[in-house]
Formats: structure tokens, sequence, C-alpha cells
């Protein structure tokens, strides 16, 4: 396997191409059908994954931890707590340390400026497995799964519905550089940072006011918790805010007749989805829960070793 490639970090989804994301969406589905089929791959052999987390997981850990095992390598968990970035180590001192230990890194932290800091002093690539701003892994599985029931999202509509969060605008970078395009609304008051749009990605944005218009003709309607880690405190403002933000039935019903509905998860049922519609036969929360697996698998594999 080649190891004199670039290196690369995936901080966002605009740190790559739409040729390379079609690279990546059909070296998941081949690497999705060697797990199905018990196939022994491990172009990964003997590399370690370090994982860095300053936010609670469950999918991001078990999928990146997973995954490198599945390629023939290891993962070391590293909580910030139990660390020395945990009493105050720069970020960029334990950036130019860890690298030098592993082959490649995965941070859950808070602000992008943080994983931003520490992908500038790695000598490895450094993944985005979720910050404030941006949650790039996730959106990719999405699309994956979106491809996997519906084919190419190209020219497709998504409806967001509820908070301007770090899915959200990783959905609008997506929709710019794959060509497809959000249907974006949320209550008065937590609209979109107008400062985290590039020009294009507005091309490929409509917001409303309604939730019921944002979802009307939509071929995939998908939202999240409302109140995301690190706004706790705003909780009960938040569940008044966006009472009218829930995705219903009703909702479902105006958008395409084949129309998907996706969550990232962890889901409120009643809060910002009614169970009938996460719990009913246009959900494929669990297979996009599954597919963080696959394209995480496959975005490790390219980082390290290119196209194969």
């Amino acid at each position: 396997m080649a190891s004199n490639i670039p290196v690369r970090h995936y901080l966002q989804f605009a740190d790559f191409s739409a040729d390379e994301y079609a690279y990546l969406l059909e070296r998941s589905a081949f690497l999705k059908a060697k797990f199905k089929r018990y196939e022994t791959w491990h172009p990964l052999h003997d590399r370690t994954l370090a994982m860095i987390f300053e936010k609670n997981s469950t999918r991001t850990r078990l999928s990146f931890e997973a995954g490198i095992h599945q390629l023939g390598g290891h993962a070391v968990f590293l909580n910030t707590k139990d660390t020395q970035l945990g009493r105050g180590e720069p970020v960029e001192d334990a950036a130019q340390v860890i690298s030098r230990m592993t082959d490649i890194i995965m941070i859950r932290t808070f602000g992008q400026d943080i994983i931003d800091r520490f992908a500038a002093n790695s000598r490895v690539p450094v993944i985005n497995g979720l910050t404030n701003e941006y949650h790039p892994c996730q959106v990719l599985a999405d699309i994956f799964t979106y491809v996997e029931h519906r084919s190419s999202i190209k020219g497709k509509t998504i409806a967001w519905v509820g908070d301007a969060n770090n899915m959200a605008y990783t959905w609008i970078q997506a929709a710019e550089i794959l060509d497809f395009k959000v249907n974006f609304s949320a209550p008065t008051g937590y609209q979109l940072d107008q400062s985290m749009l590039s020009a294009g990605s507005k091309n490929h944005l409509t917001v409303f006011s309604n939730p019921l218009d944002a979802c009307r003709g939509a071929d995939l309607v998908t939202t999240d918790v409302w109140t995301s880690m690190g706004y706790e405190d705003e909780n009960q403002a938040r569940l008044k805010a966006f009472k009218s933000w829930m995705v219903t039935d009703e909702l479902m019903a105006v958008a395409n007749k084949d129309a998907l509905f996706m969550h990232c998860l962890p889901a409120h049922r009643g809060e910002e989805v009614a169970a009938s519609v996460i719990d009913g036969p246009q959900s494929v929360v669990w297979d996009e829960a599954e597919n963080r697996l696959h394209v995480q698998k496959a975005l490790m594999e390219f980082l390290l070793c290119g196209k194969l």
C-alpha cells in the first residue's frame, strides 16, 4: 500500500472534491459488501488510530474503533479528561506528540478552531469526528445511505427541519459540492449564521419559515436533536421555541411519496421527531447508523493509502 502520499485532513465536508466523494461512495459500497460476506481485508495492517474524545459518543467511537480493526489496524481511545490535554497542555504540543506515535487521528471536540490547530501541527491525517460547527463523517454516511436506497443525490431536495447546527452546515456544504438542494427551516432566533455560508452554497439553499413548506416535494427529510452537546443550558428555551418543528406524519406527507427520513441519533421521540416517523416505513435511521462504519473505513483507507 502507498505510504508516501501527502498528508491530508478531513475537517469539514468542503475538504474533498465531488470526484473524491464519488470514489469514497463507491469504496464504501465495496467495503460494506466485504463486511457482509465476512471477507478479511487488511489494507491498514499494523496502523494505529488515535481517537480523542472531548464529547460523549456512541456511534462515533464504535464505528471508528470497529472500522480500524476490520481494516487490520487498532485504535487507542483517549478521553481528554484522562490526558494532559485535560490539564491544560496546548493543543499544538499534543498534536506534535500524538502524531509521532500513531498513523491517523480522529477528534471529537467542541470548537472547530481546536481541530484546525491540532491538524496544523499533526504529521498524520486528522479526521473530524464532530465539532460544534461541522459533522462531515455523519453527512457522508447519510449521503451513502441515500445512494444505497435511491441512487444519486444530485439534483435532489433535502429538507432540514430544526436547529442551525453542525449537521445543517455540513449538509449545506455537501449540497454545493454534490449539486443538490437544501430546504432549511428553523424558528426565529435559531437561523443560520450567514458568515458560515459560502457564496456558492447559498445557490443551493432555500430558507423557509414554515417547516411544512420546507418538506414539500423533498426527497429526504432529516433532523437532529434540538439541543446539541454544549448547549444544555438552553434546553428549556429550545423545547419551547422548536415545538412546531417536530417531524410528523403531516410533514412527511407533503414530501415526495418515496421520500426517506433520517436522523443522526440519539433521537428524542415526541420532540424533534414523532415515533410514527422514526419507526415508520420511510425511516432508514438504522442503515444510516451502520453506514458510519463503512464510510469511515473508506475514509481512513483513502487518507492512508490513496485510491486503491
